[in-house]
């Protein structure tokens, strides 16, 4: 597995900061291409890919809305027909821009991807030697996940948790109740030391969050 240290390459656009993460453990092996988002975030991962001598093995989606889908085209366009994972609840916001909150500000985001492959609840990936274990993070969107490896100690949770709060819950098809649940049940329950990468805003921990997000003590 690489050299054991995980290499972490974090785009952002202007609009909405979006984290697009390109994460791998060596440079010449394979990497995740995490939300890849809005301009100018896809020109930003491929030129890091291309100049790592990275092979993609995947586009890892932690949920579907715009702002975390709007580089995928552009990214598979320049490196190659990339499997795309996401939750099989989300799969109609890839070619749906009222699912995919777009339309409700103009005309929309529309992906070509038409073969998703489904991150099950439960379900493992294996990275370049490291096992990841898809966790139900659900909503903020209904088939919201989170990606966590043990043996890294890193977590990769969308807009489910951040540093200091949560994800929001006024969307369509979002529900509070359930967001609650999930992060106190599938998060809360990993060691305190886990790095927590967010879909926005910096990295924190598990045990910070624990201690001192006021959503997670108090709820809504």
């Amino acid at each position: 597995m690489g050299d054991g240290r995980p290499h972490i390459h974090i785009t952002n656009d202007p609009m909405y900061m979006e984290n697009g993460c390109t994460v791998y453990l060596r440079d010449g092996g394979l990497c995740w291409i995490i939300d890849p988002g809005l301009p100018p975030q896809a020109k930003q991962i491929i030129r890091h890919v291309r100049q790592h001598d990275l092979t993609s093995a995947a586009i890892v989606l932690t949920h579907a809305h715009a702002d975390h889908i709007g580089g995928i085209d552009e990214v598979r366009d320049a490196l190659g027909p990339i499997p795309v994972h996401l939750a099989r609840e989300e799969w109609a916001a890839l070619t749906d821009p009222m699912e995919n909150l777009s339309g409700l500000l103009g005309p929309g985001l529309v992906t070509h991807v038409h073969d998703p492959i489904d991150l099950p609840s439960g379900g493992e990936m294996e990275l370049d030697g490291s096992r990841w274990r898809i966790l139900d993070t659900s909503g903020h969107s209904p088939g919201g996940r989170t990606l966590y490896c043990a043996e890294l100690a890193m977590a990769f949770a969308g807009d489910a948790l951040f540093a200091g709060s949560v994800g929001r819950v006024d969307f369509p098809n979002s529900d509070g109740p359930t967001l609650l649940r999930n992060i106190r049940e599938n998060l809360m329950t990993l060691p305190d030391d886990t790095r927590v990468l967010s879909g926005h805003g910096p990295e924190t921990t598990i045990g910070r969050e624990r201690r001192t997000n006021p959503f997670v003590i108090h709820g809504f």
